[in-house]
Formats: C-alpha cells, structure tokens, sequence
C-alpha cells in the first residue's frame, strides 16, 4: 500500500507540473512594466518573433545576456522582433538597480510573485523561449554565455525569414 501511494504522488506532481514545449503554444499573460507598472500582454506581441527572457537581479549570467540582447533588439526591431525581459525580484528597487547598472532598451516586466515563471517551469536563470509570429514556442534556453548569441541570433533569423 505504501508503494502505491508513493507512485500515486509522483504521478500526481508529474501531469501537475506541464513544461512549456517545443512547437506548444506560449502560455499568455498580462505583466506590469517595470518602470510604470502599466500592464503588457504577451498577445499585444502576435506576429513578431519575441525573445522571452525570465531573469534575476542576481543572476550572473543576465549580466553577459542583457547587453548582447539589446544589441539584437535594435538589430531586427524594424523587422518584426522583440525582446521582453520578465524580472522574477520580489523587490522592485533590486531589478531598478540591476537596469541601472546593465541599462537596455527592451521591454522589462514584473514577475515579483513567480506566477508565470512557474507557468513557464523556469528552472534556471535566465531560462529563455523564442516564440514565432503565431505565438508558438520555437526554442528553449537554460543560462547563457556570451557565445550563446550566435546560436539565438541565428534561429531568429531563421523565423523571420518564415513568411
């Protein structure tokens, strides 16, 4: 009986934690803005490929990430893409700091409570999801050096140049 209700807890946690996948729909959500606190939707993005980032004020590798992420959202901006960072800090003035320091041009929201990082089962930092024009989950991706772009920078050019 006891083997059968530790199989039954596994099973349980198993098909309750559902991993955002490859070719799945990204599950939508409405966000504040960092800044402001105006709220952004992940729908308002439909038809460009967008760059979802979850990150930490103390996460090291975002550090390496955030300016070679500004440099592509400026690259293919005028050619259907985004970036749009999704801080996990509970405390604001941490991420402000963060910004200050690693300044960028992209959207930044607020995930202060967690909520759609565990949508998202975001297990590292930064965990990372290239979604195309049709809102669809193209590529997933755990830390990041700095070599790491090319491969990024490579699959966003291969979406845009999906018609």
């Amino acid at each position: 009986m006891k083997k059968l209700f530790v199989l039954f807890i596994f099973l349980a946690y198993t098909f309750s934690v559902q991993a955002v996948e490859i070719g799945q729909p990204a599950p939508q959500f409405t966000l504040p803005i960092l800044k402001n606190d105006s709220p952004i939707s992940l729908k308002q993005f439909v038809g460009k490929i967008v760059y979802l980032d979850f990150w930490a004020s103390w996460c090291a590798p975002c550090k390496t990430s955030f300016p070679l992420l500004n440099k592509l959202h400026a690259k293919f901006k005028t050619q259907g893409f985004d970036v749009i960072a999704v801080n996990l800090d509970e405390n604001k003035d941490l991420a402000e700091k963060f910004l200050q320091e690693v300044p960028v041009d992209f959207t930044v929201l607020r995930d202060s409570n967690g909520e759609w990082a565990d949508k998202y089962v975001v297990d590292s930092m930064p965990t990372s999801f290239i979604i195309d024009k049709n809102g669809v989950v193209q590529k997933i991706h755990h830390g990041f050096v700095a070599e790491d772009i090319k491969e990024i920078e490579a699959k966003i050019n291969e979406l845009l140049a999906k018609k």
